[in-house]
């Protein structure tokens, strides 16, 4: 009887063994590809909005220099394009502007010299360098606003044009948007406001350094 139940056993075990040896292999386990992430592009037109401030200098040719600074704030129109790491563009801008100062020493300003700017634009290229989706650039160009010289409560104005010269970072941050922040030195050139400012060849000149923050959607 011993011999018979250690017997159905053994049969028991070999009918098990070639049983599983009949199932199909194990399916292998399933590991999901990451999800492909292409190289951001730059290339497209975009308009934006900025906004900063300005401090510099205008200078009259008889009572030297004064100190001016303001507020700006604008509008923003540009295009890229990318090839490789190098990113090509061009940009231009108009903003308000509250950029001014005024003085009380020299001749004829006890009451009060004052140079103020009350728009500015450009219209620059940009050379940028595009690391994924930061990029770093240089840009220059024209530059074009007002110049407004006041003495004795009569002020006399002209629109310029000169030039610009800076860099400024941007990058990209949800979907079609990007961020920026930029430094331009802007010189308006001078113009000749005569004897409004004191003497018939007195000329006033003006220059700021603007540094501003903008965002921009591309399309």
């Amino acid at each position: 009887m011993k011999r018979l139940f250690i017997a159905a056993v053994g049969l028991a075990a070999l009918a098990g063994t070639a049983a599983a040896a009949d199932l199909p292999p194990a399916p292998m386990p399933y590991y999901k590809a990451p999800a492909y992430l292409p190289p951001y592009s730059w290339t497209g037109f975009y308009l934006g909005v900025n906004g900063g401030g300005g401090l510099g200098q205008s200078t009259w040719d008889t009572n030297g220099g004064i100190n001016t600074s303001g507020g700006i704030v604008g509008g923003t129109i540009g295009y890229n394009y990318q090839y490789g790491a190098v990113v090509f563009g061009a940009e231009g801008d108009i903003d308000w502007s509250g950029i001014r100062g005024t003085t009380n020493t020299g001749a004829g300003c006890t009451t009060g010299c004052t140079s103020s700017d009350s728009w500015i634009s450009t219209v620059r290229g940009r050379l940028g360098y595009g690391a994924d989706r930061f990029m770093p650039y240089v840009t220059g160009g024209a530059a074009f606003g007002n110049i407004d010289a006041s003495r004795l409560g009569i002020t006399t104005a002209t629109t310029n044009a000169g030039w610009t010269l800076g860099a400024g970072i941007e990058f990209a941050i949800a979907g079609n948007w990007s961020a920026k922040a930029e430094y331009l030195y802007v010189n308006l050139g001078k113009f000749n406001c005569g004897l409004n400012c004191g003497a018939a060849s007195d000329n006033v000149s003006f220059n700021t350094n603007i540094i501003r923050g903008g965002v921009n959607y591309r399309f």
